[in-house]
């Protein structure tokens, strides 16, 4: 599959999960919009973006900061992938619940509502959404903080009624729901889901003609080992 000529904007891409995604849209050819909330850490990813013959561009993006969406500078966009999520477990302070849920929930839906009239303007657009399986009815399995899941159930929400409404006008609203994976091993039977494993998802309903809308990926649970 060939992303070439394509604008993508990849958000919390300054590590983790959301780096491999920017590496992996900027290895297919894509300009890539690499955000993070700091300078330094958008510029590694760039850095590793570059050293591979890749193109991107890193900006400064906190989600949790009105302010911070209003000030990105996006002219071009054909894909954006929500990725940027703080994920939250143990006994958070009200200030760590209150960051989680305005990143994860208030704040990508800020940032795509103001992307909306870009992605209108390509000819291939794509919301990608990174959401968990504790933004799944019923899902109970992950150790995350109540106000985790809290923010990705808001997430889910206003994924499941974007992609009814802006199908008509061809922006294909792509969400995954995996449940906790790690970011490294190996690739098999039994294992742990990999964050690779989620990007290979991701590049895959990407690359799906455009007669083709894939609204979920919805993974199984791991299986307890004895």
């Amino acid at each position: 599959m060939t992303l070439t000529g394509a604008h993508v904007l990849v958000t919390g891409a300054g590590r983790d999960t959301g780096r491999k995604l920017a590496l992996a849209f900027a290895a297919r050819g894509a300009q890539v919009l690499a955000t993070a909330r700091t300078q330094s850490a958008a510029e590694e990813t760039v850095a590793l973006i570059e050293a591979a013959g890749g193109n991107a561009t890193p900006a400064v993006l906190d989600l949790a900061d009105p302010a911070s969406i209003e000030r990105l500078a996006v002219d071009r966009l054909d894909v954006l992938v929500n990725s940027g999520a703080r994920y939250l477990a143990g006994a958070p302070s009200p200030a760590d619940i209150v960051d989680t849920i305005a990143g994860g929930a208030t704040g990508t839906i800020l940032l795509t509502e103001r992307l909306l009239p870009l992605l209108r303007a390509s000819n291939r657009p794509e919301i990608v959404n990174l959401i968990s399986a504790a933004g799944e009815v019923g899902h109970h399995r992950s150790p995350a903080h109540p106000a985790f899941y809290a923010a990705k159930h808001a997430q889910a929400g206003y994924a499941e009624i974007l992609s009814e409404r802006l199908r008509p006008d061809g922006i294909r609203v792509i969400s995954l729901f995996p449940p906790d994976f790690v970011q490294d091993g190996p690739r098999e039977t039994g294992a742990d889901l990999t964050a690779q494993s989620v990007v290979d998802c991701v590049l895959f309903a990407v690359g799906q003609p455009r007669d083709c809308f894939i609204r979920s990926f919805c993974f199984e649970q791991p299986v307890p080992r004895p």
